[in-house]
């Protein structure tokens, strides 16, 4: 169990969800497995259940006799565990440039970013599209604001989605500027801050449209 997730929650409540991590279980099983009462199990629970981080997954009956309330971790207790994610992209990054240069690296990040750009509804004007865009972020992760400006707009994080990623490979803004770019039909200039927590930044130019692409 990893120590931030001790912090976070508390060594009962860690243990509890590695656990369930591992398959569903009764108060009963969690109570026998960490030496305490049903009581103070369901007590912790419930508590992490209001939370959303575990869910109630039905019942089991494997002794014949009352059935008993079955529990699990959530997609959202699941995401609170350490993924590979950064690692593997930055690793792909790497070996891509390594292969085929880095604007080929940019070029498929590019991709990417419009692909998930394009599964967004098409808005009839450009400032809901531009809250869109930030909403599409904050989708992916980012903790996004979105403000006018003398240029038309901006979009500014406080929270980079690839904040793991992007301290060492700059290339990965491509894919969120280019995210913004589809959903909002406008030039998107870049601005993001790379050093120590990165955090995304994105100038939207008023009344520089760009060519529109089919989706």
């Amino acid at each position: 169990m990893t120590d931030w997730l001790k912090a976070l929650t508390g060594d009962t409540q860690a243990r509890l969800l590695g656990l369930l991590r591992r398959s569903r279980r009764t108060i009963a099983e969690l109570a026998g497995e960490l030496g305490l009462s049903d009581n103070a199990v369901r007590t912790h629970v419930v508590a992490l259940a209001r939370d959303g981080i575990v869910e109630d997954a039905g019942t089991r009956n494997d002794t014949g006799g009352k059935p008993a309330r079955v529990y699990g971790l959530s997609t959202r207790g699941e995401d609170l565990f350490p993924k590979a994610y950064a690692t593997v992209l930055g690793e792909v990054i790497e070996e891509i440039t390594r292969k085929n240069g880095r604007q080929h690296a940019v070029d498929v990040l590019r991709a990417v970013g419009e692909r998930v750009a394009a599964k967004a509804p098409q808005m009839p004007d450009v400032a809901t599209r531009v809250a869109a865009a930030a909403d599409a972020l904050r989708a992916l992760g980012g903790a996004m604001d979105e403000s006018p400006s003398e240029t038309g707009w901006r979009l500014q994080g406080y929270a980079c989605p690839l904040s793991s990623v992007a301290a060492e490979h700059a290339e990965v803004c491509a894919l969120a500027q280019a995210l913004v770019e589809r959903i909002t039909g406008q030039v998107v200039v870049e601005h993001c801050d790379r050093t120590g927590r990165p955090r995304c930044a994105f100038e939207i130019l008023a009344g520089e449209s760009l060519p529109v692409r089919p989706r």
